[in-house]
């Protein structure tokens, strides 16, 4: 089985959420139980221009030859290469990674432009033979639009391995920053839809030093929100700005808050547990679904629960360990073998009918 997994705009998207996400699809089918043949490109010579030259001067089929389609993002690119694969009969999987509702709270303008986006989306995901997304919540998320097309959650997984090592970053990472005690500490890009209103107001309420690991936009798509607070932080608050190695956040934060407001899965949470760390998260659907309450994570349903659940971690290293073995046990759940499996048996099912 040869399969198309394309990510567009890659060379830019490989240090988000999403970029991760494919990444680890292609390590997953790599490890699954089946012979698959993964490429990146769609184009015959590796990129359009190439592909073009060659067909002109030589004749040379534009495109690659593939089974499958697996499409990994909603852009023009994917549109086109969606489009491609219905005329040729090709079976297309879309992927959701991004919906209106996580659309909104990031960027300058964004909640504006949610509605229109949902309008596209709806249409977008609708002409697939098969939707993935990372969960059941968003796969009601799609079903609300609604999406007319089947619509299947598989988890976005976590590589394990590369997280490995993180301890040996934390004296060096802590000197850099200055952080001291018990740190709560969160990793992504930073945005309101992410929580950072509510991490910073904790910091204020606590006696915890708080650092959030990742860029944050300073130009004029930065919504105002973050520009007020990465510039002008509490005193107990470290925003790093993009960090080399994220190993370096896991081996430096005792406690992960994340107090992200939509999540449609939440793939640092899940990075946060494999390296043991007693994660502090806002009670909503998605991590309802995946995580238990006082097993392998705290969910705060109100800001008094961020701060008792933030200063009981603090007082208590005996639950911090607890939580966080228990935390490494749930990753197991959605180890990269099985979202594979999962992905080879998806794509089985689409070539079947």
């Amino acid at each position: 089985m040869r399969v198309l997994n394309h990510l567009e705009l890659e060379s830019r998207l490989h240090r988000s959420g999403m970029g991760t996400a494919a990444a680890q699809q292609r390590k997953a089918l790599a490890a699954a139980d089946a012979d698959v043949d993964v490429v990146t490109t769609p184009w015959r010579d590796g990129n359009p221009l190439d592909a073009t030259f060659a067909n002109l001067a030589f004749e040379e089929p534009f495109f690659e030859e593939y089974d499958v389609a697996h499409l990994n993002m909603a852009g023009p690119i994917s549109l086109a290469l969606a489009r491609h694969a219905k005329a040729n009969d090709v079976p297309l999987v879309l992927h959701t990674h991004v919906t209106a509702e996580d659309f909104r709270d990031s960027f300058r303008f964004s909640n504006a432009i949610a509605p229109g986006l949902k309008a596209y989306l709806k249409r977008f995901y609708s002409q697939a033979d098969l939707v993935l997304c990372p969960s059941e919540y968003t796969k009601g998320v799609l079903e609300d639009y609604p999406v007319d097309a089947p619509i299947q959650p598989v988890t976005n997984g976590i590589d394990v391995e590369s997280l490995d090592g993180h301890e040996r970053f934390r004296d060096q990472t802590r000197e850099r920053y200055d952080l001291d005690g018990t740190v709560a500490f969160a990793v992504g890009n930073v945005f309101e839809r992410k929580g950072v209103t509510t991490f910073c107001e904790l910091a204020q309420a606590t006696e915890l030093e708080f650092a959030w690991f990742g860029h944050y936009d300073e130009g004029p798509q930065a919504s105002k929100t973050t520009r007020k607070w990465t510039e002008n932080p509490p005193e107990n608050v470290t925003f790093t700005g993009w960090v080399d190695d994220k190993r370096m956040a896991f081996g430096a934060g005792d406690v992960f808050c994340f107090p992200a407001k939509v999540e449609n899965q939440g793939l640092v949470v899940l990075e946060a547990m494999s390296c043991g760390k007693a994660c502090v998260l806002r009670d909503i659907p998605v991590f309802r679904e995946y995580f238990t309450d006082g097993e392998d994570a705290i969910l705060c349903d109100s800001f008094d629960e961020f701060v008792d659940a933030l200063e009981r971690l603090d007082d208590d290293p005996a639950l911090r360990e607890r939580l966080g073995a228990n935390a490494r046990e749930t990753v197991k759940e959605h180890a990269l073998d099985r979202v594979g499996n999962e992905l080879v048996d998806a794509y089985r099912r689409v070539l079947a009918n």
